[in-house]
């Protein structure tokens, strides 16, 4: 067992793969073997239509790190694996949450809304469901400011990154 808080750092890998079935649970149990806590999981069809891209945001010890990488590019269906911790990446999240509004919070909360360049795409007499992008920081934020109202339900995409430039993710 990790006794040091400085040993659960993030990180974000991006791993390219066959679209097959069974892939994703062999990487997850590379992940698994080792002791990393996967915090968000999120994949999706690659420029080639038979790869996909999966983006692991995952917690453990930093010298666990390059073991997984190494086991990840031996699996067969697995051509590419990279952590972006040193790179400069362009990081988004998705996250949808449905607030329930009185009439006298409305307001309020369409103000939150505005500050954060979030959107509403449901609007009703008693909730909304707001839209936003960004940062994990920013969507951790701008949820902390809703609960001061009573937040129904939230839907969250997880982190997607892309390389910066001409470097390939």
């Amino acid at each position: 067992m990790r006794d040091t808080p400085a040993k659960f750092l993030s990180h974000t890998i991006s791993i390219y793969v066959a679209n097959k079935p069974g892939v994703l649970v062999r990487v997850a149990q590379v992940f698994s073997r080792r002791g990393f806590n996967i915090d968000s999981l999120v994949v999706s069809p690659g420029q080639a239509g038979n790869f996909s891209r999966m983006t692991v945001t995952a917690q453990g010890d930093p010298d666990e790190l390059m073991q997984i990488i190494s086991q990840l590019q031996k699996l067969i269906d697995v051509q590419k694996a990279t952590e972006h911790s040193h790179q400069v990446t362009i990081e988004k999240e998705l996250a949808m949450i449905k607030v329930a509004v009185k009439e006298g919070s409305r307001s309020e909360v369409l103000q939150l809304v505005d500050h954060f360049k979030a959107a509403t795409v449901d609007f009703c007499e008693g909730s909304l469901i707001i839209q936003i992008t960004g940062s994990t920081e920013k969507l951790d934020a701008f949820i902390a400011l809703l609960k001061n109202y009573r937040i129904i339900e939230i839907v969250r995409t997880g982190k997607v990154l892309m390389a910066r430039g001409e470097e390939v993710t």
